[in-house]
């Protein structure tokens, strides 16, 4: 399948254009997910970035985890898809399996924690408690919108 993306205008408008995040969803053998505290707005999110130009989802998901907890991961599959409507960000969110590493807090990060599921959405809003939770589930890959604040029911 071919993706065109274009910002050309069209009768005086342009098409507005989508940055691609790329998110692990880091299961250890004992259920626990692992969670960082941001830097630049202390919320609770999964690990997780802008997908660079030239490289691959899970090279990025690996990349991103390992830069922001000092974790390495092997990466399993695609759990979710999640489009934030307001800022034009898609989210591409994989479940994966810790390989190595030691916790540790990075620029981007000022606390790195396991999370037992029940302990997801009391940390975090519930726009990325479901990508969490969703990696859980088997019977993804789940597609979801938000608009940055609450989750947009499926039409």
């Amino acid at each position: 399948m071919l993706l065109y993306m274009s910002n050309s205008a069209s009768a005086g408008q342009s098409t507005p254009l989508h940055s691609v995040s790329v998110a692990g969803a880091v299961v250890r053998e004992d259920g626990r997910l692992l969670a960082i505290r941001r830097a630049d707005n202390g919320t609770w999110e999964l690990p997780g970035g802008i997908l660079e130009l030239t490289e691959s989802p899970e090279a990025g998901v690996t990349r991103e985890v390992l830069e922001e907890t000092g974790i390495h991961v092997e990466v399993d599959e695609l759990s979710g898809v999640y489009k934030n409507t307001t800022r034009g960000i898609v989210a591409l969110v994989f479940r994966c399996k810790p390989s190595g590493g030691i916790e540790r807090t990075s620029d981007e990060s000022t606390a790195v924690a396991w999370l037992a599921p029940e302990e997801v959405a009391e940390r975090m809003s519930e726009v990325y408690a479901v990508r969490l939770l969703d990696a859980l589930d088997e019977d993804g890959p789940h597609v979801r919108s938000h608009d940055g604040q609450r989750l947009i029911p499926a039409r």
